[in-house]
């Protein structure tokens, strides 16, 4: 029997959930560098492009896994555990990815296969399949749902990227659990070659636009400083990252203007 006491928490968990975090709750977000930018990302290219925009996967040209966290408002029942694996290949790179959201009453598992390619010297383009499954402790159904995401590159000149991003271009007519549309939008700058900045516009259906604006500074060499704009709760980010011979190690912070903080870390492992 599911006790009144675990519904009621369950409950409070899911509206604290859907109400401090604005666009997809489905789209998945990882990568502590990625979050110090405030996600203004879909033109940056690193490790956990599978994430964001699978267009960036052909600038990965070396073996690379690596593990994030984060911690949303220092509760731990909204903590995201997320892995990723790049694999290279002849003119591509595959991308497969885990993540998973919740705690043992309700919880939300995602995995995805990708794959990321150069189509000309400009323009490159990537593709990936998704798994979602969301279990709820009780008397509740499980779902399962599949769907995928694409996006694409364009270098507009030699230091000035466009970047594009479909999520769940799907009918929800195709499913019995219905899924948002997500676009996202972006341009980004190297200023010079130790400052990258980025503006992006994300759009969920039934949900307010949300604009991002994020920079990466090499402060000194393999140290990064980073900082971040997000209109969706009035949201300031600032991370670093550093490193050491083959691990890359990243750190970040977000503010929320009711909530509180929420802080996030990874490890990237390149073997060349």
């Amino acid at each position: 029997m599911y006790s009144l006491h675990k519904l009621s928490v369950s409950v409070l968990f899911v509206f604290l959930t859907f109400s401090a975090s604005g666009g997809d709750r489905y789209r998945i977000s990882a990568g502590a560098g990625e979050a110090g930018t405030g996600y203004a990302c879909i033109t940056k290219t690193g490790h956990w492009s599978s994430f964001h925009n699978q267009a960036l996967l052909s600038f990965n040209n070396s073996f690379s896994f690596g593990f994030s966290y984060e911690n949303r408002f220092n509760v731990t029942e909204l903590s995201t555990r997320s892995a990723s694996l790049i694999v290279p290949a002849a003119k591509a790179s595959l991308g497969a990815i885990y993540s998973h959201f919740g705690y043992s009453d309700f919880r939300r598992e995602m995995a995805g296969l990708s794959c990321g390619m150069l189509l000309s010297e400009k323009i490159s383009a990537g593709v990936q399949i998704d798994y979602f499954s969301e279990k709820t402790a009780g008397e509740y159904d499980n779902n399962l749902m599949i769907t995928f995401e694409a996006g694409l590159l364009f270098y507009a000149s030699g230091n000035v990227r466009i970047g594009i991003h479909v999520f769940n271009p799907v009918p929800n007519s195709l499913r019995r659990i219905g899924m948002p549309l997500t676009i996202r939008a972006g341009s980004s700058i190297i200023l010079s070659k130790t400052l990258f900045a980025a503006i992006e516009a994300e759009m969920s259906s039934g949900e307010k636009l949300i604009i991002k604006t994020g920079f990466e500074y090499e402060a000194a060499k393999n140290l990064w400083l980073r900082g971040g704009f997000c209109t969706d709760n009035a949201s300031f980010s600032f991370g670093l990252g550093y490193l050491v011979k083959m691990v890359q190690v990243d750190i970040s912070f977000a503010t929320h203007e009711r909530l509180g903080i929420t802080s996030s870390a990874s490890l990237i492992f390149k073997i060349h």
